[in-house]
């Protein structure tokens, strides 16, 4: 007998994915794909990047047996109508990606229930279902990457908020820093300590790269100026997963996105950060690289479905 699968997508600032996810938290080989988003996306370029990998992945499904099509989405959203305004896609507020996903399943003929949350949410259950979390009931999942976005598990379940939009940890105000003002909050973790963030700061230090791999072999070449904004990212990360902790006595924290990958010093940062915290509850809280590579955010998507129990009602 074959396996339930879940349809996953995620969408993002840069690209939006899909694959089929088994029901053991397992990406299936050959299914994976992908089409471009981006700030200069038109709606109708996104609607057709959309319905390229969710028409590509069900053609992978050819008849096995789907269950349920899973969203992971970069926030803002509304879990309740299913609406998306993810902040690096200007042209999407407020859109109802839900129902268009629905409409192109209906074109094939098929009738799935389609569960939308924050891509932070989604990675956070990846996580905890196979990943570094496994075991651990009191978790937050960060990505760390063109943007920060984080989810939340307490006491085993998740944490969605009334909106969907709870676990937004790069949009907490960090003391001390300030990066730009690209959200009208220049204080803001994301504006600080986003990979683009970093690499804007360091570039106003005399840095003369244009991106996070550029600035990692800086890094790792010993140049002065990427040691100062890797090591300003890691305090601005760790201030405030210790302030997190403070507020929801967390165990553990996993961190995955391209940036967080910059150099594994990052993760020595923030840990001797949340270290010099003065209260011992939030100094145990242990940080560590996602268990999952680059497919976590797709097999977040298939927890939506697959560990649906783990969700709060809509």
């Amino acid at each position: 007998m074959t396996p339930p699968l879940a349809l996953a997508v995620d969408f993002g600032g840069t690209k939006v994915e899909s694959a089929l996810v088994t029901s053991e938290g397992e990406v299936v080989p050959d299914s994976r794909h992908r089409a471009p988003t981006g700030r200069e996306a038109t709606s109708e370029q996104l609607q057709a990047s959309v319905r390229e990998v969710v028409e590509r992945a069900l053609d992978a499904a050819d008849g096995e047996d789907l269950v349920g099509v899973g969203i992971g989405c970069a926030g803002p959203i509304d879990r309740a109508r299913g609406l998306v305004s993810p902040l690096n896609v200007p042209n999407w507020r407020d859109y109802d990606l839900r129902s268009f996903v629905e409409s192109v399943l209906a074109e094939r003929g098929l009738e799935l229930p389609v569960t939308l949350e924050m891509d932070g949410v989604a990675i956070t259950m990846a996580e905890h279902w196979v990943g570094a979390a496994q075991g651990v009931d009191n978790v937050m999942g960060m990505v760390v990457s063109t943007g920060i976005g984080g989810g939340l598990i307490v006491g085993g379940r998740v944490i969605t908020g009334p909106t969907g939009n709870a676990g937004h940890i790069g949009h907490v105000e960090v003391a001390g820093y300030e990066g730009e003002d690209t959200f009208g909050k220049a204080t803001s973790l994301e504006a600080i300590a986003s990979g683009p963030h970093t690499v804007a700061w360091a570039r106003r230090q005399g840095f003369s790269g244009t991106n996070g791999e550029a600035l990692a072999a800086a890094y790792a070449a010993g140049d002065p100026v990427a040691r100062a904004a890797i090591e300003r990212t890691g305090r601005a990360v760790g201030q405030a997963i210790a302030s997190a902790t403070a507020l929801l006595d967390l165990e553990l924290v996993a961190i995955g996105g391209g940036f967080s990958q910059a150099t594994p010093d990052l993760f020595e940062v923030i840990n001797a950060t949340i270290a010099e915290h003065y209260f011992g509850f939030v100094r145990k809280v242990r940080v560590v690289a996602s268990g999952l590579s680059g497919e976590g955010p797709l097999i977040g998507a298939g927890a939506l479905v697959h560990r649906a129990e783990l969700l709060p009602a809509r």
